[in-house]
């Protein structure tokens, strides 16, 4: 009866009866009588409004009771409402009166069992063409897009001007980049590291390459490197790289993590159906879709990553796990392996994985010990080295010979006291470049670029206008000079010449000697300067405090570490005994207060900021020269275990006798 509630005035209607009756019936005329015939016409108003006045006429003519229905016989009426309700036309036994209440409470249940079904069925009818309007939309829907994908696309006239507009702007090009005009094309074309290379190509075309640590300066050509050996490598036929193995590159600066998984351009992420963006096919059954990342790319290739010490430590992390794995696996709580509606590519990436099977090329300009140690055990490391003024001299002349222009004497050699790295000294070469073309009115045409020259005017107004000073302010000269050594210093990967000078007068007040030095050079410096003051007596039998002292650092700046010790040492011995130095020399090492030269860092850096200035001879610690050869990029090495094992090969004269 729950259902026949919903239908309002017709379960009410059966309600206002009472149910009446006795043993004799109810009598003609009674009270209760008039009663049954009224709940006997309510009855047949039921019916009227269930089956309709029509279907009720025609359902009464098929059992044969229209008759019986007009009839003002009572028990007649109620048979009559029988065979209509229960649509059999077989009863003919008329109920007696005192069983006429007990018959219509019957069909009164009977009547709302139908009224119960008809809002059962009422209401699934409708939520069946519910359902069909939104099939039949949908299919529309589906039928618009495919009529629309079969005449073109969804373009109207505001989106085909925006396609004439970048059509347009397609066919607008400037000329080509000059750094894809002057990158080296081959590894001969590579200045300055042709050992390194040479390993580079060797590490990959071995049968098991490993993954690599490019050390060096910015602009010595690390990322082309790593680009012509693989190309290299490929073309020998001998390595595990196929023809089209990839080259993907990336700035390990420019990669984040996020922390929410939301995205990953390195290892790759998952995209959830709701808050990411899957794909619409896919967001609409509720499938999580995996993007895939760059190691992925990378995948029977090389991943070179320039500055990979910027790396995020967490990426980094994650970065090792693939190298581990070979594969990058993904986790969504979308995921259900259980899902028929998942495709079969994304069930292997969750359950399998993605291959990422590459070899790692990491470069960067920071220090070792700056790197993480995990990356280096797992790498070859590859040492670039500082590129010399000759070396910048051949890289401006192999540039001149690309663009086409000649140049002008002492051109080469000008720009190589500007600068030791190889893209800042095309980019001047550039500069000049269009400064001579700007003079001649313009891009000359090619039958007449060759008769064009760069000039040292042009190259004058450049480096003014840019406000560039000398790299090189210094040159070793075969003269002597007292008071005035050369040390040596690294910076990164840049050695460079750190000019030493000292002067001494005798003290104005006997023992009361002072001493100056430079404050902004540092404490440890400093106490390099007084551990040499300690060998100098042991060396000379001379004591500090009879002098007045000047130790300065030409340039300024801070002294890392206490590599000046043995300059310094050199620097007062010279200026106290007064006698000359070698300006074609330089030394460097820590100095104990026993006059012992100890081991210092990034010697063979150092080594190359000397020959940047022309020294013919470095003084260094016995034992670093365990690990280098007695000559060394054209410069003379010497190995010293005591300072005064310096003096024979940096005084200028015959060294005056060293008392213990």
């Amino acid at each position: 009866m729950a259902g026949a509630n919903r239908k309002g005035p017709l379960a009410c209607k059966l309600k206002e009866f009472p149910e009446e009756g006795s043993k004799e019936g109810p009598k003609e005329g009674s009270s209760a009588n008039l009663k049954l015939k009224g709940r006997v016409a309510a009855l047949y108003s039921i019916m009227g409004e269930i089956y309709g006045s029509e279907r009720l006429v025609l359902r009464a003519s098929k059992l044969g009771v229209l008759e019986a229905m007009r009839s003002s016989d009572l028990p007649e009426q109620v048979l009559a409402l029988q065979k209509l309700v229960h649509g059999d036309p077989t009863l003919e036994k008329k109920p007696p009166a005192r069983q006429i209440p007990n018959v219509l409470r019957g069909i009164e249940d009977a009547l709302a069992q139908v009224v119960a079904r008809r809002v059962v069925e009422d209401d699934l009818e409708q939520k069946i063409t519910e359902k069909i309007q939104e099939r039949q939309d949908q299919y529309l829907e589906d039928m618009k897009a495919q009529v629309i994908k079969e005449r073109g696309g969804p373009e109207n006239a505001a989106t085909l001007k925006k396609l004439a507009i970048l059509e347009k702007m397609k066919t607008v090009r400037l000329n080509a980049s000059v750094v894809d005009v002057l990158r080296p094309g081959s590894p001969e074309e590579i200045v300055g590291q042709e050992r390194a290379v040479r390993v580079l190509m060797a590490r990959l075309a071995a049968p098991y390459p490993q993954h690599i640590l490019l050390y060096g300066p910015p602009g010595v050509g690390k990322t082309s490197a790593a680009r012509i050996a693989l190309k290299s490598v490929q073309a020998l036929g001998t390595g595990t790289f196929r023809p089209d193995a990839p080259f993907i590159e990336v700035d390990g600066a420019t990669l984040r993590w996020d922390p929410r998984e939301a995205t990953n351009p390195l290892l790759g992420s998952v995209h959830d159906p709701i808050y990411q963006g899957a794909r619409r096919d896919l967001a609409e059954s509720g499938v999580p879709e995996p993007k895939l990342g760059l190691v992925t790319n990378a995948h029977g290739g090389i991943l070179f990553i320039d500055e990979i010490g910027d790396l995020d430590p967490i990426m980094q992390n994650k970065l090792l796990k693939v190298l581990e794995d070979k594969k990058v696996t993904f986790e969504s709580s979308y995921y259900d392996p259980h899902d028929p509606q998942i495709p079969q590519y994304i069930k292997e990436l969750f359950e399998e994985g993605a291959p990422a099977d590459f070899v790692l090329i990491g470069a960067t300009t920071r220090d070792p010990e700056q790197i993480n140690p995990a990356f280096r055990s797992r790498c070859a490391e590859i040492y670039f080295d500082c590129l010399t003024p000759w070396d910048i001299q051949q890289v401006v002349r192999q540039a001149a010979r690309k663009l086409g222009v000649r140049l002008g004497a002492g051109m080469a050699e000008a720009i190589s006291d500007y600068t030791v790295d190889a893209r800042k000294a095309t980019s001047i070469l550039v500069d000049v470049y269009a400064m001579m073309l700007y003079r001649h009115g313009g891009t000359p045409p090619e039958r007449r670029r060759s008769s064009h020259r760069v000039t040292m005017e042009d190259l004058k107004e450049v480096l003014q206008v840019s406000r560039l000073v000398p790299f090189v302010t210094q040159r070793a000269e075969s003269r002597g000079e007292i008071g005035k050594v050369f040390g040596l210093a690294v910076s990164g990967f840049l050695g460079t010449i750190l000019e030493i000078e000292a002067i001494a007068f005798p003290a104005r007040d006997a023992h009361q000697g002072t001493l100056r030095f430079n404050d902004a050079a540092g404490t440890m410096a400093r106490d390099s300067v007084f551990n040499a003051l300690a060998v100098l007596r042991k060396v000379t039998g001379k004591d500090a405090s009879d002098f007045d002292l000047h130790v300065n650092l030409i340039g300024g700046g801070k002294v890392e570490g206490p590599s000046a010790g043995a300059a310094i040492m050199l620097a007062l011995y010279s200026a106290i005994e007064g006698v000359p130095l070698r300006q074609d020399v330089a030394i460097t090492g820590e100095l104990t207060i026993q006059g012992r030269v100890r081991a210092v860092g990034s010697v063979p850096e150092k080594i190359y900021g000397a020959r940047s200035i022309g020294v013919r001879k470095v003084l260094i610690p016995e034992e670093n020269a365990r690990e280098l050869p007695g000559e060394l990029w054209g410069v003379e090495i010497v190995s010293i275990m005591e300072i005064a094992d310096a003096l024979p090969h940096i005084l200028m004269d015959t060294p005056l006798e060293v008392r213990g």
